[in-house]
C-alpha cells in the first residue's frame, strides 16, 4: 500500500472514530441530541473522504458528487450542533444559502463548465463562510469559558484555513486541469493534514465540553432538591455563604427571609403526601419567581425554604415577604380541592455588620416562630444585633 492511500485513509479512520466515540457518548446522554448530530456529522464526512479516493460503478463525476454532498451534509450538521450546544439559534437560512451555493458552483463547474481548479475553489470558500458563521455565532458567548473561547478560535482558523491555505497552494501551484497526480499533490496533502488537526481539536474541545456538562449536571444533582427545583440546604449554604462574602466586600446590606408553610402536616393527613408535593412545588416556584436571578431560594427543610437576599435591607425584605405571603395565600393549589387555602410564615433578619450565615439565620428563625405562634400567615422582623460575648458586671458587695 502506497504513502498515498495511507493518507487518504487517515482523514476517514479518524472521522468514523469521533463519530462512533459520540454515538456513544450520546447513548448515554439522550437529552443532548446535539451529540448525535457530532457523530452523525463524523461518519458521513468519513464516507466523503473514502469517495474521494475510491470511485463507485455510477461514474467518476457522479462519484465526486456525492462526496461533496456527504461534505456539505456533515459541514451543515457538525456547524449546527456546535451553534446549538451553546444555547444559540442555529442559522439555518445562511448555512443553507452558503453550502447551497457551494455545491451549486460544484455542479455547474462538474457538468456545465469542466474546471477542477473552480470546484476546489466553489467547495472550499463555502465551507470557509459557514466555518466563519459558526465563529459569529459564538462571538457572544466567547468568554462564557474555556471550550467557548477555543472553538471560536478554531471556527476562525478553520475559515482562515478554507479560504487562505486554498488560495495560496491553487496559485502556487495549480491550475489543476484533472484529477491525475491531484492527490498526491501539495494541496491534497495539506487539506488532509489541516482537516485532520482541526477535525481532532474540534473534536477534543466539544468531548470537553461534554464532559463538563455532566459534571455541571452531577453538581446540580448535588445542591438542588429534586421536588421543589431549590437549593438544597447544602446548596443553599454555600450559595448564602458567597453572597455575604460578596456583600460585605463591597458594604451592601443583605438580609435573610425564613418561610415555613402552615399546617402542613395536617394538610398531608388530609390529602395525601401527593398533594403536599404539590404544595411545596407551587411555593417554591412562587420563591423562585419572587427571588429572581438576584436572590438565592432553597429547601432547608421538609416544608421549610429560606431567601438570601444581596442589595436589600430590613424594609425591602419585609415587602419581599408580604408580597409572597399574600400572593401565596391569594390563590389554590391545583390538584387540591377548590376553597382549600394554603399560607405560609415568614420571618425577616438583615444582616448587621460582619453577622455570620448562622447567627443570622437563628434570628430569622427566631421572627419566624414569632410568626407562628402570633397566629401564622404573617411576616415577623428580627430587630436584634448579632449575638455578643456576655460581660458581667462588675459587684460592688464586699
Amino acid at each position: 500500500m502506497d504513502t498515498g492511500l495511507y493518507i487518504a485513509l487517515l482523514n476517514p479512520t479518524i472521522a468514523l472514530a469521533l463519530g462512533a466515540a459520540f454515538l456513544v457518548l450520546w447513548t448515554y446522554q439522550r437529552h443532548r441530541p446535539y451529540l448525535a448530530v457530532l457523530g452523525f456529522s463524523y461518519c458521513v464526512s468519513a464516507l466523503g473522504f473514502l469517495l474521494q479516493y475510491f470511485t463507485l460503478p455510477i461514474g467518476m463525476s457522479l462519484t465526486k458528487l456525492v462526496s461533496n454532498i456527504c461534505f456539505t451534509f456533515a459541514g451543515c450538521c457538525l456547524s449546527g450542533a456546535i451553534v446549538a450546544r451553546y444555547g444559540r439559534k442555529v442559522p439555518f437560512v445562511g448555512i443553507g444559502v452558503l453550502a447551497g451555493g457551494g455545491l451549486a458552483s460544484f455542479c455547474w463547474f462538474l457538468f456545465v463548465a469542466p474546471d477542477l481548479t473552480w470546484r476546489v475553489l466553489a467547495m472550499n470558500f463555502g465551507f470557509g463562510g459557514i466555518s466563519l458563521l459558526v465563529a459569529a455565532e459564538l462571538r457572544p458567548v466567547r468568554n462564557n469559558g474555556p471550550t467557548e473561547k477555543i472553538l471560536f478560535v478554531l471556527s476562525l482558523l478553520s475559515g482562515l484555513n478554507f479560504f487562505v491555505r486554498t488560495l495560496i497552494v491553487v496559485i502556487a501551484h495549480g491550475p489543476f486541469t484533472s484529477y491525475d497526480g491531484f492527490y498526491g499533490s501539495s494541496y491534497w496533502t495539506t487539506a488532509l493534514l489541516s482537516h485532520a488537526l482541526l477535525s481532532l481539536l474540534i473534536a477534543l474541545c466539544l468531548f470537553t465540553a461534554a464532559a463538563l456538562d455532566v459534571m455541571k449536571a452531577l453538581k446540580a444533582e448535588t445542591y438542588t432538591d429534586p421536588l421543589s427545583g431549590l437549593l438544597n440546604r447544602r446548596g443553599f449554604e454555600e450559595r448564602a455563604e458567597f453572597l455575604l462574602q460578596r456583600c460585605a466586600a463591597a458594604k451592601f446590606p443583605v438580609a435573610l427571609v425564613l418561610a415555613d408553610l402552615d399546617h402542613f402536616k395536617a394538610l398531608n393527613d388530609v390529602h395525601g403526601h401527593a398533594a403536599g408535593d404539590r404544595v411545596i412545588a407551587d411555593f417554591a416556584a412562587k420563591l423562585r419567581t419572587a427571588a429572581g436571578a438576584r436572590g438565592a431560594a432553597g429547601r432547608i427543610g421538609g416544608e421549610e425554604f429560606a431567601v438570601v437576599l444581596p442589595l436589600t435591607d430590613l424594609a425591602a425584605a419585609r415587602l419581599f415577604a408580604e408580597a409572597v405571603r399574600t400572593l401565596y395565600s391569594a390563590g389554590g393549589v391545583d390538584g387540591l380541592p377548590p376553597g382549600t387555602k394554603v399560607t405560609a410564615s415568614f420571618g425577616v433578619a438583615a444582616r448587621s455588620g460582619e453577622e455570620a450565615l448562622q447567627p443570622l439565620m437563628r434570628r430569622a428563625d427566631e421572627a419566624l416562630y414569632k410568626a407562628k405562634k402570633n397566629g401564622r400567615d404573617s411576616v415577623r422582623l428580627s430587630y436584634e444585633r448579632p449575638e455578643t460575648l456576655f460581660v458581667p458586671e462588675p459587684s460592688w458587695t464586699g
